[in-house]
């Protein structure tokens, strides 16, 4: 992977919350918040928030083109940000929280600027696109306490990205919350619609794919996107397919789920919001200890010989190893 290494570099307001949604992806190589835009060298995060040395505070990411493509991480970009906001992201204000793409060569450029303008032309806001694109300059890596803050300080971070509003943001205006339930009907089998509209659950044994041992993907029926790997699945005896990690956990989001008088955690598709199945931590210990437990009806597979003609070629690296 890293012969094939490239930088990618994102300002979105406050950098504790622009790690998360790109690291640990498929194709993602290593994520570093700090400091860049500005003309002092090595600043620190007291004289970067001061807003006197005109740097902004980014993430820097190095990736693998051929498996998270640079397209997929501007897409990835803006599903983080208010890019209307020209003074700072949500309850930070000020130009070191203001937004920007920073672009490392020509093509990344015409990527950002295509992507602005179809965002734009999208209709999805009222206002301006206000985030800049620009040349990337020197950047400087921020201080070690701020380096994955996602997960040295998991509460806190929580709370902040729920308290700042950005959280409430991006349900409001990058996740599926208009669905046509009626075209749904149409385009689902009953238990489909069941499964990914109302929360059901499919009998265990009698579901199709609890015993699947072909190489290939699992996508969400509804959207298409990328949910599972055959290559994590395994058989934990339940009668439901099982995996123990998503193939991408930008993809899936996991919610406290109190029906039924249990307390577990649900596992949703992040762009369909389809109802996936739960996760449980009685999965192999030497993989995480994790057991993503996940209904027949709410994926659709695509076998490793499909994938290049289904568009999913940029997978076809799980299937190397």
């Amino acid at each position: 992977m890293a012969d094939n290494k490239q930088l990618a570099t994102f300002a979105g307001g406050c950098f504790w919350c622009m790690v998360q949604p790109f690291d640990e992806r498929p194709g993602i190589i290593s994520v570093t918040s700090g400091y860049t835009g500005g003309t002092l060298e090595n600043p620190t995060y007291e004289q970067v928030c001061s807003n006197d040395t005109g740097h902004v505070e980014a993430v820097q990411i190095a990736f693998d083109p051929a498996i998270m493509p640079y397209e997929r991480l501007v897409e990835t970009f803006w599903q983080q940000i208010d890019p209307t906001d020209p003074g700072g992201q949500f309850h930070d204000r000020g130009q070191s929280y203001q937004t920007a793409i920073f672009y490392h060569d020509e093509e990344q450029k015409e990527i950002a600027e295509r992507s602005k303008a179809a965002l734009e032309a999208s209709g999805k806001f009222n206002k301006p696109i206000a985030t800049q694109i620009l040349p990337a300059k020197p950047f400087y890596p921020a201080e070690e306490k701020h380096q994955d803050y996602y997960k040295k300080n998991a509460f806190h971070y929580k709370r902040y990205k729920k308290g700042s509003g950005r959280e409430d943001f991006m349900k409001q205006h990058w996740q599926a919350n208009n669905k046509d339930k009626a075209a749904l009907k149409e385009k689902l089998s009953s238990i489909q619609y069941h499964v990914t509209q109302e929360n059901g659950t499919e009998r265990p044994f009698l579901n199709e794919f609890w015993d699947n041992d072909r190489d290939g993907i699992y996508v969400d029926i509804v959207s298409g996107e990328p949910l599972f790997s055959s290559r994590d699945q395994y058989n934990a005896g339940c009668g439901w397919p099982s995996f123990t990690k998503p193939l991408d956990a930008y993809e899936v989001t996991e919610h406290v789920d109190a029906s039924h008088g249990m307390r577990r955690t649900e596992v949703r598709s992040r762009v369909a919001d389809s109802h996936l199945g739960h996760v449980f931590e009685d999965g192999p210990r030497d993989q995480g200890g994790l057991r993503y437990c996940i209904n027949s009806a709410a994926l659709k597979f695509i076998p490793k010989a499909e994938m290049a003609q289904e568009g999913y070629e940029n997978y076809l690296y799980l299937f190397d190893k």
